[in-house]
């Protein structure tokens, strides 16, 4: 809501609190549509201000109201202005091999996350924002940097390897803009053919790097990240330990920006959707001591909310429950839900 002089007033706006007399006598109540007579009436009060409802007072979730944000938009302005100026210098490294200050990346860094409170708002912001189709690939490195910081952050990790992390972000995927843009963004199944194309991504970012005076971590999480703990990833089914340790944080960060971001096929997955793709086989496929505190993270950001669930009733979240962590409890009016022991309701919104 917004205060607005009483001469300011236009009609069709709507009161967001009630009006009081000086007299404390109830003039109007919330919701009502200003019209002429409305502010006829103020004016024989004399009520100079009131309270009028804004766009963001009509979101209905969490995630819109985020987008519709003051803050939200003042980091939207500087993150599309950053992401213009790392466009160019990626395009020019990728098809020209004009060098990339890593200075330059990590001041780029700082602007962007600057605009957001803590990590989690940065990862709030990073869901709402709709790069256009010929930024998604740019938009995708951009912002698993962003992401590894906090990541990083939250696995404890040193100042120093969450500076290498974030440069591994900025890096390890730029293969794939050496690949047409309707192979990437595909939104039917792949053919073989198509996929074994894909998956040169990785070798041709690796090939774009191994000159270019980067961390030997750097190199490898561009090389590594579709390898998979169980041997069953690209390009050398490596299995645990064979996998660089950054590659296996680039493979998790990877998959959760491609999770949370929007589509033309579909849109973001919430974050309790967000942690059962990855608890499917996770932990099979990823290294479990990374993934584990990584998913406890993401759900402890989420209490306090409310939710709609399946069946239409609205709760909010009371607790995470650490051993099934998309099925917290909730609490609905007076009635507590414990969501592990009722698995025919699942969380449909996060408000």
């Amino acid at each position: 809501m917004k205060n607005v002089a009483r001469m300011a007033l236009e009609n069709g706006m709507v009161i967001g609190e009630d009006v009081y007399s000086y007299q404390n006598k109830l003039i109007y109540s919330k919701d009502t549509v200003v019209d002429d007579s409305v502010i006829a009436r103020l004016a024989r009060y004399s009520i100079m201000c009131v309270s009028v409802k804004e766009e963001i007072d009509y979101a209905t979730t969490h995630f819109e109201k985020v987008r519709l944000s003051s803050e939200f938009k003042s980091f939207e302005l500087t993150y599309n202005n950053c992401m213009s100026i790392y466009r160019k210098q990626m395009r020019g490294f990728v098809e020209q091999g004009v060098p990339v200050k890593m200075n330059a990346l990590m001041e780029m860094y700082a602007k962007i996350t600057s605009r957001a409170r803590s990590g989690e708002q940065l990862l709030d912001f990073l869901y709402n924002m709709l790069p256009s189709e010929d930024d998604m690939t740019y938009a995708h490195c951009l912002n698993s940097a962003l992401i590894a910081g906090v990541f990083g952050s939250w696995l404890n990790l040193s100042k120093e390897d969450i500076f290498l992390l974030i440069q591994c972000g900025f890096f390890y995927d730029i293969g794939k803009l050496k690949l047409p843009q309707d192979l990437l963004w595909k939104s039917g199944k792949l053919t073989d053919l198509e996929f074994t194309k894909l998956k040169t991504h990785t070798m041709l970012a690796f090939d774009m790097l191994k000159d270019k005076d980067m961390n030997e971590h750097v190199l490898k999480a561009a090389l590594m990240h579709h390898e998979r703990f169980d041997g069953s990833g690209y390009p050398s089914r490596l299995r645990s330990d064979k996998i660089d340790v950054f590659a296996k944080y680039i493979a998790i960060i990877d998959a959760y920006e491609a999770m949370t971001s929007a589509r033309t096929y579909r849109l973001s997955l919430n974050p309790f959707q967000v942690i059962a793709n990855f608890e499917k086989d996770g932990y099979v496929k990823y290294d479990e001591t990374i993934l584990k505190p990584i998913l406890s993270h993401i759900a402890a950001t989420q209490l306090g909310f409310n939710v709609r669930l399946t069946n239409d009733a609205e709760a909010q979240i009371i607790q995470i429950n650490e051993k099934h962590l998309t099925r917290p409890l909730l609490k609905s009016g007076d009635v507590e839900i414990d969501l592990a022991k009722e698995p025919e309701l699942d969380i449909a919104a996060i408000y």
